[in-house]
């Protein structure tokens, strides 16, 4: 006979990722469907909505075509703030413009922050106007493809694009909400009217609701296309870095969250609304939460591309040679600004530095240097949020990149902070299902994903990797004329 069982489906920036869950939170089979932003320019990224929608349906139909598992909730999330505008059909206008990758809006930054004032955005929307947010985005599609933008009157991302194929509802959560800056109010917990029709004039603005309340109910034609049971709930969703926070019980005050994927995220709990000019404060996933969030532009992306760079090279193998190279990479120091970066450099036009390079150095040598460069960028990231007034007290790591021992112990050694790992760390997809558990039961992150692991620092390691990261901050400033030059070039 078969189990009762939840599904939760991410939408991320190079793959989607699907997990079928027992109640117990036992996870019976994933799925993936790898996927390639476009690049129609530099500093451009996007992706077409109908990718999302088909890679969703083959996803569920390859998790529940045993037919060992009967399906009795959905739970979606998805990178973002992306920015994917319809017109009253819901037919899409263009491709969806994506997250703080894409850095094309920096003139309409410029513009609205003249407008509305740069203080007064991080005073209610939470967080300082970039590339990162929704906002100028719309704004970049109004004043760059005024035909396209006329027909436009609504605003998805990927998770609300899935709620509204499965079950027609207009939805978005609270947390996507508040990365739309500057068109939520963080203390109201609401769209904020006024700067709304300043920045996007003519969308009508989704409902909100919370990530783990019910959106609606699959649909006649939706269990057509997915063969998923008609009539099950659907949750709101969220964002893929606060999913993953949720599935290995990173929402307590106090907790980091280190999401180790294409690219790094840090998700820091705490009890009352902070702000700061190089970070993202927000509302969180779950009602009365708030958070100081960070973003790293590039970290597994990196190490795709040594990966892809060596011919004969895999992740397993390239590792193996990291781990021969030692601490420091043998002299090598790499800045990991290969999309420009966001927090805390907040720079679009940063670009990768790999500094003292020599005939004899290795391709592990430069794996190693990718490694340490996301550690130093955590560090770095870590400073800035404690600055502001955090209080880490706990990190839990989740994603792809904890599989392996190597990443996260040159994580924990860089920034001297040990490292609770999860049974589970597959990520968005797990989040997702345990929200959609939720929904129909009283789901536990604690029983359904246990601790497994805890990564400490090694001592031994501490001075040399003081002495890096000291030179890492140093890089930056003394390069950035020089690559701010090149990434205009590359522009042009």
């Amino acid at each position: 006979m078969p189990r009762n069982a939840v599904i939760g489906v991410d939408i991320g920036t190079s793959s989607s990722k699907g997990a079928l869950v027992g109640l117990d939170g036992a996870l019976i089979r994933s799925a993936v469907r790898e996927h390639t932003p476009a690049r129609p320019g530099p500093g451009r990224f996007e992706m077409d909505a109908a990718v999302w929608w088909r890679e969703f349906t083959e996803i569920a139909r390859e998790l529940t075509a045993p037919g060992d598992a009967t399906v009795i909730a959905v739970g979606v999330s998805g990178m973002g703030p992306c920015v994917l505008l319809t017109d009253e059909h819901d037919t899409p206008v263009r491709p969806a413009i994506l997250y703080g990758v894409d850095t094309r809006s920096v003139r309409q930054i410029e513009r609205i922050e003249s407008r509305l004032g740069a203080g007064e955005i991080v005073r209610r929307g939470g967080s300082a106007l970039t590339t990162q947010a929704a906002g100028p985005k719309i704004a970049w599609i109004a004043e760059e493809e005024p035909e396209l933008y006329a027909r436009a009157r609504r605003l998805y991302m990927p998770s609300s694009w899935l709620v509204a194929r499965l079950t027609g509802a207009y939805v978005l959560d609270h947390h996507s909400a508040s990365q739309c800056t500057p068109l939520y109010d963080t203390h109201t917990c609401q769209w904020y009217a006024p700067w709304a029709a300043e920045v996007a004039p003519g969308i009508d603005l989704p409902p909100l609701r919370w990530s783990g309340e019910a959106a609606g109910t699959v649909t006649a034609e939706a269990a057509r296309e997915t063969g998923l049971p008609a009539g099950i709930p659907v949750t709101t969703g969220t964002i893929d870095a606060w999913a993953e926070a949720l599935s290995v019980g990173a929402q307590h005050t106090g907790d980091l969250m280190l999401m180790y994927g294409t690219t790094m995220f840090l998700v820091h709990t705490v009890p009352e609304p902070l702000t700061s000019p190089s970070l993202w404060g927000t509302v969180g996933a779950l009602p009365g939460t708030r958070n100081l969030a960070g973003g790293m532009a590039t970290s597994g992306a990196v190490t795709n591309w040594l990966r892809d760079l060596f011919a004969d090279g895999d992740h397993a193998g390239l590792t193996r040679l990291a781990a021969k190279s030692g601490p420091g990479a043998n002299g090598l120091l790499m800045l990991p600004y290969f999309s420009g970066e966001r927090t805390p450099v907040m720079d679009p036009d940063a670009r990768g530095v790999i500094a003292g390079l020599t005939l004899s150095h290795t391709r592990g040598d430069l794996y190693r240097a990718a490694l340490e460069a996301t550690a130093y960028g955590v560090r770095h990231n870590i400073e800035v949020i404690e600055a502001a007034g955090g209080d880490i007290r706990r990190v839990v790591a989740v994603g792809g990149g904890t599989q392996g021992s190597l990443w996260t112990q040159i994580v924990s050694d860089v920034t001297g902070r040990p490292q609770e790992l999860r049974t589970t760390t597959i990520g968005a997809s797990y989040g997702g299902a345990l929200l959609a558990a939720q929904l129909v039961g009283d789901a536990s992150v604690d029983d359904w994903n246990p601790v497994r692991e805890t990564v400490t620092p090694h001592a031994g390691h501490t001075a040399r990797y003081d002495e890096l990261y000291a030179l890492y901050r140093r890089l930056y400033p003394a390069t950035s004329d020089l690559v701010h030059t090149l990434a205009g070039m590359q522009e042009r």
